[in-house]
């Protein structure tokens, strides 16, 4: 399970377009990372991210362009080249840094950042390239801002039992509105039911595991446009979180799985399948499949329809499933079986790096080590991929 700190210590992170400090003229040895005469450097089949002495590998994300991995450790950023050198960390996170994607256009690393008991859920964005060096401060080294996202701590503290009590971080309540425990799964990635134009971020909800209710059996997705974040994003002190951030989404959806167990955790759009990938935790719900893995058709318009199990009636943009993979003849909901949960990232053209992780003792410390191996899309079942290299 995702490590789930509980310090109330707000942690600073994120640095979404930062105020002019971080914007201005790249640090030296900065410019000289897309100084690649235009070509993107030859991808490895296998790269190791080290081994920290943090919770397990949550995300990875590979920056094609400059030549670099990104690796969240749950309560550190590491920077690494292609060869698994370690360029630079960010360190000193108190909340649950989860998923990570790349914004391609300028290299900032944009994360999942929970602070569950100050009721608190930022995106983290990083200054990708002014991490030059390992042990930098989250919250001294100005490399980071967070932007905070209201309608996560909606329906995170939403009192659904009605006793006029939030019960807070635990999956023993029916309070959470949609089982809502936070957020983990983030990418760019095209709207719903487009092939390409503007990019914007999604979000992912994490999901409480709970088998005796009916109102949590959907993976939801928030939708927003990052350009405007700039009025938005903060440095973040840990010990008085802020609360900036946009008022409204620019779009929720829902995806019928079944329940699943701290819901996505890996979100990925694929530009090769014009999928939007989803790595779960399994669910334990009795009735439904529960796979690990799910593809949404990324061509498909979201429908308006029926959020099935909610307490009231309720309407909503749902999301299709692909015609593709497994598929459960009771519910007829579509997945895979295959491991994705501790890091996931497409290529785009068919290839996929797939990050594992476990834990190591060394010199009597326990410590988490990642690696990221690359893939090949084959669709066939239960596992679409195979391995290269």
């Amino acid at each position: 399970m995702r490590g789930k700190l509980r310090t109330f210590r707000t942690l600073l992170v994120a640095g979404i377009s930062v105020p002019a400090l971080l914007l201005a003229t790249p640090s030296p040895g900065i410019a000289a990372e897309a100084d690649r005469g235009g070509r993107q450097p030859e991808l490895p089949s296998y790269v190791y991210g080290g081994a920290w002495p943090t919770s397990h590998v949550q995300g990875v994300t590979v920056d094609r362009k400059r030549g670099f991995v990104y690796w969240s450790f749950t309560q550190r950023l590491v920077k690494t080249d292609l060869d698994g050198k370690v360029v630079g960390t960010v360190e000193g996170l108190t909340g649950h840094l989860g998923d990570i994607d790349v914004d391609d256009r300028d290299g900032r690393v944009y994360g999942s950042l929970e602070y569950k008991a100050a009721e608190s859920f930022y995106i983290a964005v990083f200054d990708a390239r002014a991490i030059d060096r390992a042990g930098m401060n989250a919250e001294r080294d100005g490399v980071m801002t967070a932007v905070h996202l209201d309608e996560v701590a909606k329906d995170f503290t939403a009192d659904m039992d009605g006793d006029g009590v939030f019960d807070g971080d635990t999956a023993d309540t029916l309070d959470h509105r949609y089982g809502c425990s936070g957020i983990d799964g983030v990418s760019f990635g095209p709207e719903f039911g487009e092939r390409g134009g503007k990019q914007t971020l999604k979000v992912a909800y994490g999901v409480y595991s709970h088998t005796g209710r009916s109102d949590n059996d959907h993976q939801v997705i928030l939708g927003y446009d990052t350009s405007t974040w700039g009025r938005y994003a903060r440095p973040l002190n840990q010990d008085a979180p802020h609360h900036s951030g946009p008022e409204h989404h620019d779009g929720k959806f829902f995806v019928h799985t079944g329940n699943t167990t701290y819901g996505v955790q890996n979100l990925q759009y694929d530009p090769y399948t014009r999928n939007w990938i989803m790595a779960v935790y399994k669910g334990r719900k009795e009735g439904f499949p529960n796979y690990s893995f799910f593809t949404v058709d990324g061509s498909a318009e979201p429908v308006r329809g029926g959020i099935e199990g909610q307490p009231a009636p309720e309407t909503g943009n749902l999301l299709t499933l692909r015609e593709a993979g497994l598929r459960d003849d009771a519910t007829g909901i579509r997945g895979w079986e295959f491991h994705g949960s501790y890091g996931f990232d497409a290529l785009g053209d068919g290839r996929y790096y797939v990050a594992e992780g476990r834990a190591v003792e060394k010199d009597g410390v326990l410590e988490q080590e990642g690696e990221i191996r690359l893939h090949r899309w084959t669709g066939k079942t239960p596992g679409p991929f195979a391995p290269l290299g």
